[in-house]
């Protein structure tokens, strides 16, 4: 398996462009299922988990093309050969469960394996599985898979989920998009990737009204048709790369940025006495003046602060001055990367859902395992402003959503190299 070695190399300045979001496309790709006419993305991000998508869809008969250097994903299914979403594709990744909806829609059936992903979690199937059922889907688990069948087609409905789930608003959004009559979906995620849904799905077609607040309104309509859509910048790359000059001192421009993608995050990195300016062409970032301050964090659903930086900013917390406390409400067991951080000279206790990180002067480097997607980059931060050489092993998580994290982070003059394991 590949490692990450990163030695601690003072500031860091200079620009980094922000790629599309890994989790606004891996949500528009199903999207193709929903109609026969081709689907074009842009802005697309080169992640290994675009690879996996793109393999699935294939394997449900969808064509996928990747050009100019995989930023432009060409989509179409015009047929479909099956509707199973097989264990051996989705258990590499959890936003596999979100073909249910568009084959439900569309061909009014779907077999899909549970799905597997980073092991931060339970992330339960239930609400998809309920809301889905509201609009007239008959579903039952067999031997790993969920078998879901609509005879006469979805029927729109009125639902609330009993939790914000991302996952499960972009799912019963995109098949009450097929189905008859008015969906009025209630508690619903508001996260941007959900915004980019619509946008891209209101392109297709669809008659969609209230994204990005709590209440969503989807009127069916008989078919989609094809669209050319760009794919919004990546909040969480946006928010990780904000941190390299938090951490490291100097000055970095976030080319794409946007402060309204992260308000809650930049508030704290505020607090934390780090200066956040918009440009021209994006966001500049740098650190306002002496050692960070600590703040506390608490994760929360959009507009919140995301769970997806929670590791990145103990990351930053591990050296400021004083004590922060993170709670993490979103997901369970998503402090692994804080025994690595210990191994680095840091300070972190933890119980629950709470972390308390009392800040010291220096990280020293040492030897690291990634344990997840976030925890992997949080270690490569750390690694930045350690003394010496911290060695990230088993990265291969890192590459399912960092595309090119050597290349950008050695662009501003950060001393970073993947050896090949």
């Amino acid at each position: 398996m590949d490692s990450i070695i990163v030695t601690g190399n003072g500031p860091l300045n200079g620009a980094i462009p922000i790629a599309g979001a890994k989790n606004a496309c891996l949500t528009l790709m199903p999207a193709t299922l929903l109609s026969d006419e081709p689907l074009t993305l842009t802005n697309a991000p080169r992640l290994s988990d675009i690879k996996t998508m793109s393999e699935l869809l294939r394997s449900l008969g969808a064509e996928v093309t990747s050009m100019q250097d995989g930023q432009v994903l060409a989509l179409s299914s015009h047929t479909i050969a099956t509707t199973k979403a097989d264990y051996e594709i989705v258990r590499k990744m959890r936003a596999s469960n979100l073909v249910l909806g568009p084959l439900l829609a569309r061909e009014h059936e779907a077999i899909v394996s549970l799905p597997g992903g980073c092991a931060i979690g339970a992330r339960p199937m239930d609400i998809h599985i309920t809301a889905l059922e509201t609009l007239g889907a008959e579903i039952e688990l067999k031997d790993g898979y969920l078998h879901a069948k609509a005879p006469g087609g979805l029927k729109g409905a009125t639902h609330e989920l009993r939790f914000a789930s991302v996952g499960a608003t972009e799912n019963v959004v995109m098949a009450a998009t097929l189905a008859k009559g008015t969906t009025v979906l209630k508690n619903a995620a508001r996260e941007p990737e959900i915004v980019d849904l619509v946008h891209c799905l209101r392109k297709m077609g669809a008659q969609i009204e209230g994204e990005g607040t709590s209440t969503i309104t989807i009127q069916g309509v008989d078919r989609l048709h094809g669209a050319t859509h760009p794919v919004v910048t990546d909040r969480i790359e946006l928010g990780t790369y904000m941190l390299a000059p938090a951490i490291c001192g100097g000055e970095v421009e976030l080319l794409g940025g946007r402060i309204d993608l992260l308000e809650a995050f930049c508030e704290k990195l505020d607090a934390a006495g780090i200066s956040v300016e918009e440009t021209e062409k994006g966001l500049k970032v740098a650190r306002k003046n002496g050692r960070v301050k600590a703040v506390d964090v608490v994760t929360e659903p959009f507009p919140g602060f995301p769970t997806d930086l929670q590791a990145q900013m103990m990351a930053l917390m591990c050296t400021a001055e004083g004590t922060a406390v993170l709670e993490e409400k979103i997901f369970e067991n998503r402090f692994m990367h804080a025994p690595e951080l210990m191994r680095m000279g840091a300070s972190i206790e933890v119980q629950g859902g709470t972390a308390t990180v009392h800040g010291v002067e220096r990280l020293k480097g040492a030897p690291v395992m990634a344990t997840d997607l976030r925890a992997s980059v949080s270690l490569i931060l750390a690694g930045l402003a350690a003394e010496g050489e911290t060695i990230v092993n088993r990265v291969y998580h890192l590459d399912r959503g960092y595309e090119r994290v050597e290349e950008k982070l050695g662009a501003l003059g950060a001393k970073i190299e993947r050896v090949k394991g």
